[in-house]
């Protein structure tokens, strides 16, 4: 494999420390923030105390990890129809990430008459969520056939239906007003700890025969 590849693909192991970094470093300027209870988006809202540079430290860099990483896995497994689909998924994930720090959700991100800039968050929201929701489920089905790794596929597995649960359950605290906070949070830790395990099973596993390839 060559240099620029592992780079490529080494971006997604990165994903996962710079949310956590970047989140924590955003909201100990914003005074009194609750990660239990505020939504991720709350950092960058119209109004809050972060919002001139949260996309500048969270969505931004983000959206070009992504990016790099889909490159990355569009390079390792060119061969297969269904993996360059998910590298697609992938880049789709990262202008979601891009659009959610474009258009800032408005203050407190839960007014009953949403701005265009709200709208046009919450629709970015939505696709990074299908989008490696969607990725992952590929993989659940390639993980093995693709890669060679059954652990993978049942990574992704398991990982999908945590993303679906955690969904649920981030609607249900929408309801109640408790815990969006946590339950975003796991959401979405779920989704960048896959793409990390992605990252590397594709770093480590020979690609598989090309002829099973063009079959995939």
């Amino acid at each position: 494999m060559k240099s620029v590849d592992r780079a490529l693909l080494a971006s997604g192991l990165l994903i996962p420390l710079w949310l956590l970094t970047g989140v924590w470093l955003t909201a100990r300027a914003y005074p009194g923030y609750d990660h239990l209870q505020q939504a991720m988006s709350q950092l960058g809202a119209a109004g809050s105390p972060t919002s001139s540079w949260s996309p500048l430290v969270n969505n931004f860099p983000l959206a070009a990890l992504f990016a790099l990483f889909a490159w990355g896995l569009a390079r390792r497994w060119r061969g297969s129809k269904l993996a360059l689909l998910s590298a697609g998924l992938v880049l789709l994930h990262g202008v979601g990430s891009l659009g959610t720090g474009w258009f800032p959700c408005d203050q407190g991100c839960a007014a009953a008459q949403p701005s265009t800039s709200q709208q046009l968050h919450n629709l970015s929201g939505l696709l990074m969520f299908l989008s490696l929701t969607l990725a992952s489920a590929l993989w659940a089905w390639l993980g093995n056939r693709l890669a060679g790794s059954r652990a993978l596929a049942l990574f992704s597995l398991a990982c999908l239906v945590l993303a679906i649960v955690t969904a649920g359950l981030m609607g249900q605290a929408v309801e109640s007003g408790q815990l969006f906070g946590l339950y975003q949070r796991l959401n979405y830790a779920v989704s960048v700890l896959w793409v990390a395990g992605l990252a590397s099973a594709s770093l480590r596993k020979p690609a598989a025969n090309p002829l099973r390839l063009a079959v995939i």
